[in-house]
């Protein structure tokens, strides 16, 4: 069974967007998005919710992206390689290949999507990753923690759901930051 991952960017205090929605704190770095870009690779479907989806299908929409360099270019290709699949009751209708439009969450399909898939999942978005969470059906939660505090904003990781980690990984950047990856025990 393939395991179904969260993968997100944080500030220090826990916020993947600040109390103005902006998300523009974590500047570019060569090494973390070499990283970032393995990461990717490994994926077979992406679920993400409309906002997320929207923010990343210019990878696929905007070509001057990846003409930019040779690791934009490397993560565009690793990222249009995978499926796709966004949840969103008002998206109305996909602008990548290889995605499917859901209405709804439900968590009885993802489970059969973990089932028979070959490769991993990743789950994106906080209040996406929330929903799959509170269903039991997260199995590692990686976070890259980067050296800012913002204040406030949008909780990374989901309110009222308890889950005990097992950290497997760690690794430290040259810019400070710091990628933290947990095994999910249980809930």
């Amino acid at each position: 069974m393939a395991k179904l991952i969260y993968v997100t960017n944080v500030s220090l205090d826990g916020y993947i967007e600040d109390e103005r929605g902006a998300f523009n704190w974590f500047p570019p770095d060569d090494e973390v998005f070499a990283f970032t870009t393995d990461l990717v690779r490994s994926v077979g479907t992406f679920l993400y919710g409309r906002r997320l989806y929207e923010a990343m299908a210019v990878w696929e929409t905007d070509t001057s992206l990846a003409a930019q360099s040779g690791l934009m270019a490397d993560f565009a290709s690793a990222w249009q390689a995978a499926s796709k699949v966004v949840y969103s009751a008002t998206l109305p209708a996909v602008s990548t290949a290889d995605t499917r439009l859901e209405r709804r969450f439900d968590p009885a399909a993802v489970h059969e999507l973990k089932a028979t898939a070959s490769s991993d999942l990743t789950v994106g978005g906080a209040n996406l990753a929330a929903q799959a969470f509170k269903a039991g059906l997260v199995d590692e939660c990686q976070l890259l923690v980067w050296p800012v505090v913002v204040g406030g904003g949008k909780p990374g990781l989901p309110t009222g759901v308890r889950a005990d980690l097992e950290l497997l990984d760690e690794r430290r950047f040259g810019n400070g930051v710091v990628h933290l990856r947990y095994r999910v025990l249980g809930q």
